[in-house]
């Protein structure tokens, strides 16, 4: 066997692998084109035969801890450009078509990127211009309105309103 068959049969063993463990937990098969699996498939290569992978335990706690820690600590440095560049804050409207909740998500975007600020629970709620008035003052008294330069809402007329006369 040529060394370039070799390979090609090592390859499909691995895509035979990563493929039963997709199948097996339903994971969408998008989840390859995620930038962060390559560098995972990577780093298995590397540590080579006989480390245990983490458990299930692992991942949900002191390696999802250091993940947020990290997360924090980019979010906080993040914070600190928006006093130079200012940032567009933008809502975004969801419902969750399983639980019928309705959600409104705030984002803030600056050249140094966008990060999720929050999540809030409009099920059952009147969303009248008043609603939403109370709500995107509440979000921009949170990130300091000196820093909001635009504001991006849902098109909705309550929305637009609202959008006016907040900031």
């Amino acid at each position: 066997m040529t060394l370039k068959g070799m390979v090609k049969g090592t390859r499909n063993m691995l895509g035979r692998y990563v493929g039963k463990g997709f199948y097996d937990k339903g994971i969408p098969f998008d989840a390859a084109n995620n930038p962060c699996f390559p560098p995972m498939v990577s780093a298995i290569q590397r540590v080579g035969p006989g480390v245990k992978p983490p458990t299930a335990y692992e991942l949900s706690g002191s390696i999802l801890d250091e993940k947020v820690d990290e997360v924090k600590k980019w979010i906080e440095e993040y914070k600190q450009s928006w006093p130079r560049t200012g940032i567009t804050l933008m809502s975004d409207s969801w419902l969750n078509k399983v639980s019928k909740k309705e959600f409104l998500n705030f984002l803030a975007y600056s050249p140094k990127g966008t990060a999720f600020l929050s999540s809030k629970d409009v099920s059952g709620t009147k969303k009248d211009v008043n609603f939403y008035v109370r709500l995107y003052d509440q979000i921009v008294e949170e990130v300091g309105d000196k820093h909001v330069v635009q504001f991006i809402t849902d098109n909705a007329r309550a929305c637009v309103s609202a959008g006016r006369g907040s900031i």
